[in-house]
């Protein structure tokens, strides 16, 4: 189609998006008359999208303003939240306020690094244990080879899991305020092509999945991958009851229940409410990668019942976000990130404790509506 028209696949001049368009219209019988009006010039996409011929634009809005007194993200915040499910985001406000109104979310950041993990085809067991010896002694030479590829990242850890002729590194790298995977991917691909060399080893697949990059696995719920958050928050009892409209007790034998449970019978990995909602609607409004929700989805929320005040906490596995690169380029998108103070160098983390506190409002919300029996009664008046 493109080339009939006479157009490069990259093409991000105005008229290449119209005449892109056009040829789609002609195709398939639709108009695209919505589509193509939108708020930024094509050449701002030129490094997210091919064959572009308009933007999809999602409804945005806000919760908030939500207290947080985290390792990074201090004050009061307005969240930006970007989605078409009705009560979503008068669920998460609501949680937030309640949150702001018992003194604020603590949250902080355990761990950082975004790992990939490229597969090694090896000639043996015994091959497999000498390339694995030499990885050992080499890790000096191959920290060099991925300062090569990047100004801003670093390798920080080799795991070394052998399988026969397979042999799988899973490498983790700080990334600065770079969500990562290219980054990853490149240096990753550095590392093996010394390995390759010294070893004789043969790199099958830059990710054999045990990254594990947008899948869950036990692997990222374990020992995390991107940001690993906690955030926390303690509920008094009078705000349990007179803005959740249920009780402590009811709301942690929910949790138990439904999400402890109910999560371990059905072999879920996490246990939470809808953790990749809050996670999703954040993500798209600030331009990260919405496949990387899987992460979050991962969350494990506790519930406790502490003489009738109720403590809530998450902690979020993997929160893989940046705030530069990426969709973070766009107009749309780097206003959003501005919204929370989190555009640019030094603001990564900040945004990741923010996501984690955006998903503790929206399980604290959705578990007290569920132990009140009001979730029906809130999609029925907002979202339907």
């Amino acid at each position: 189609m493109s080339e009939r028209k006479g157009l490069k696949n990259r093409g991000y001049e105005a008229e290449d998006v119209e005449d892109r368009r056009s040829a789609v219209e002609e195709f398939t019988g639709a108009k695209m008359t919505t589509v193509s009006k939108f708020g930024f010039e094509p050449p701002c996409a030129s490094k997210n999208i091919e064959n572009m011929i308009g933007a999809t634009q999602i409804p945005l809005g806000f919760a908030g303003p939500v207290h947080i007194d985290g390792g990074d993200a201090k004050g009061d915040f307005l969240v930006p939240l970007a989605t078409t499910e009705g009560a979503l985001v008068a669920s998460i406000s609501r949680g937030m306020s309640v949150i702001t109104k018992s003194g604020g979310a603590k949250a902080r950041i355990f761990g950082d690094a975004m790992t990939r993990a490229p597969v090694l085809r090896t000639k043996g067991l015994e091959h497999c244990i000498e390339v694995m010896r030499w990885v050992d002694e080499n890790e000096g030479l191959l920290k060099k080879a991925v300062a090569g590829t990047t100004s801003h990242g670093s390798l920080v850890r080799i795991e070394k899991f052998p399988d026969g002729r397979n042999l799988y590194l899973r490498l983790s790298f700080s990334t600065g305020d770079a969500m990562g995977m290219n980054m990853a991917t490149i240096a990753s691909e550095a590392v093996c092509r010394e390995i390759e060399e010294a070893t004789g080893a043969t790199m099958v697949s830059v990710s054999g999945n045990m990254c594990s990059d947008k899948k869950p696995a036990a692997i990222n719920l374990i020992e995390g991958r991107g940001k690993t958050a906690v955030a926390e928050a303690l509920i008094p009892k009078d705000l349990v009851e007179s803005s959740l409209h249920a009780t402590a007790a009811s709301i942690a034998e929910t949790n138990i229940r439904k999400n402890l449970v109910g999560s371990i019978m059905s072999g879920t990995l996490g246990a939470n409410a809808h953790a990749a909602n809050m996670a999703a609607a954040l993500y798209i409004a600030t331009g990260q990668d919405p496949a990387q929700v899987i992460g979050c989805s991962m969350t494990l929320t506790t519930c406790e019942d502490l003489d009738g005040d109720l403590y809530i906490c998450v902690r979020v596995p993997a929160i893989e976000v940046g705030t530069v690169g990426g969709g973070t380029r766009l107009p749309c998108q780097r206003e959003a990130l501005e919204m929370i103070g989190c555009l640019g160098d030094g603001k990564a983390r900040r945004l990741a404790e923010i996501v984690a506190v955006t998903i503790l409002a929206g399980e604290l919300s959705t578990l007290a509506a569920q132990a009140a029996g009001q979730l029906g009664s809130a999609h029925a008046a907002l979202g339907r």
